[in-house]
């Protein structure tokens, strides 16, 4: 009679290796997996993490969907004013194609620029409360892309990669650090109502295992599906929890504790742990009515309100230790940033919704001695055209936009690269995205070229083979 002791279907190279020598190697993949950082992992093994005394604990990414105006911001070029309505071409010479080339006349910026600070940064009035802590802010004004349609321009600006399918910073950050919080995830994307095109995959994990995807958490008082449980007892949910683990450990000593199974279990005890952890998180009856003040959460504008509230959050998060936050943009009723057409309206309404929440986030961690901690970026994944789309709207620029860090290690009141006299293209200290990605990676304690993981036959990383540290701009 037979023992019954074999595969019943046909198994896969990799799985035969996983079955194989007592499953050796995912024991060791194993042993790597335990609640600690591997983004070191290389030829020689695990080495000391962080590979540099950290400037930052956390990252607060505050994402500008759709892709603000530097030119209308924080990048004042008064030549738009001196040629405004002229022929682009005739005074820039040529320019390149754009997404739509429905190329206007050069256009100056509809609102006033004023000098801020002791470090005299400029700012326009579309940013009244941020202006009021532009000595807290390095603003890089030469930031390249390689890419000038959304999609693209943001796996770019989240992955570092043009195409769709690599990890998210915030995954590689997580993958390299650890979690300091065993009840929340190490990356939260805290949506304000926009998934910006591209979809999920922005804040995906993709080879990285899947403990270091993005969460997302939605607007309102349940951020996420099922965080109330339904079992009336808390011991009914822990049985079927424990069924689940023990039909989970059956399978995963089936396949030699393979890792999209590890990585399962894991989640699922996070998940667990989230319905104690969440509710108090997003609780926020116990801030003072002076900080919901502050974050504008009793503005009159509902979108202020849902900003502020992301805003307060994240700052709550990163108490809690989260590694990397996340912000969307709230709909404001137009196209995000995106203004091909009405530009004033568009971007004065996603200025109010976001104004006073950032300044406010700003003041806030400060106060609470988190700054010092926490890397604060604000970038989106492109600028805009100095000349019009048609008649008051601009295009998407790749050549030269705005990007500000603030905390975490960053040299407050700087200035950091130049665009040319029309705002255009990047013409002094051009900065790549791997450079961003690098310098976010180094202020955490992180050597961008030592944080890979082998996946395909090669050492993959954030910063694929390129990629500088702007040493300019660190405190």
């Amino acid at each position: 009679m037979h023992c019954n002791r074999f595969t019943a279907r046909p198994i896969t190279r990799r799985q035969l290796l996983q079955q194989g020598a007592h499953g050796i190697g995912a024991v060791a993949l194993a042993s790597l997996m335990n609640d600690r950082a591997f983004g070191a992992q290389g030829g020689t093994g695990l080495q000391q993490l962080p590979h540099y005394p950290p400037k930052a604990k956390n990252v607060i990414f505050l994402y500008m969907d759709g892709g603000p105006s530097h030119i209308d911001t924080f990048d004042y070029k008064p030549a738009l004013e001196k040629y405004n309505g002229r022929n682009a071409s005739e005074v820039m010479g040529k320019l390149e194609p754009t997404q739509f080339d429905n190329v206007g006349t050069i256009m100056g910026s509809p609102w006033d620029f004023k000098q801020h600070g002791e470090s005299g940064h400029w700012v326009s009035s579309l940013f009244p409360h941020v202006a009021k802590h532009a000595d807290k802010l390095a603003v890089i004004k030469s930031c390249t892309s390689l890419f000038s349609e959304h999609t693209a321009a943001n796996y770019f600006l989240h992955t570092g990669s043009g195409l769709q399918g690599r990890p998210s910073m915030g995954a590689w950050v997580g993958y390299g650090l650890g979690s300091s919080n065993q009840n929340l995830p190490g990356f939260v994307v805290l949506n304000g109502g926009l998934i910006p095109p591209g979809g999920l995959d922005n804040f995906n994990s993709s080879f990285l295992p899947a403990t270091y995807q993005g969460s997302i958490f939605k607007a309102g008082k349940e951020p996420l599906a099922n965080i109330v449980p339904m079992e009336e007892k808390s011991v009914l949910q822990r049985n079927k929890l424990d069924a689940l683990r023990s039909l989970d450990d059956l399978a995963a000593g089936h396949f030699n504790r393979d890792r999209a199974i590890e990585a399962a279990v894991a989640n699922y005890e996070t998940a667990f742990r989230m319905q104690t952890a969440v509710p108090d998180l997003m609780d926020l009856r116990g801030e003072s009515e002076a900080t919901r003040r502050l974050y504008g959460l009793e503005d009159p504008y509902d979108k202020t309100q849902i900003f502020g509230r992301q805003c307060l959050v994240a700052r709550r998060l990163v108490e809690r230790g989260v590694r990397f936050v996340e912000l969307t943009c709230p709909d404001v009723g137009g196209d995000r940033w995106d203004q091909h057409s009405e530009l004033r309206e568009g971007h004065e309404n996603n200025c109010k919704a976001v104004d006073q929440p950032i300044a406010g986030l700003l003041t806030d961690l400060q106060a609470r001695g988190l700054l010092e901690d926490t890397l604060v970026v604000w970038a989106g994944e492109f600028g805009r055209t100095p000349f019009a789309q048609g008649a008051n709207g601009r295009d998407h620029n790749p050549f030269g936009f705005t990007v500000w860090m603030a905390g975490g290690g960053v040299k407050g009141g700087v200035s950091y690269g130049e665009t040319d006299e029309f705002g255009y293209k990047a013409v002094q200290d051009r900065v790549e995205m791997h450079d961003l990605h690098a310098t976010i990676l180094y202020l955490l304690g992180l050597e961008h070229e030592k944080s890979t993981f082998r996946f395909g036959g090669r050492d993959m990383r954030l910063t694929d083979v390129h990629g500088r540290v702007i040493k300019e701009i660190l405190a």
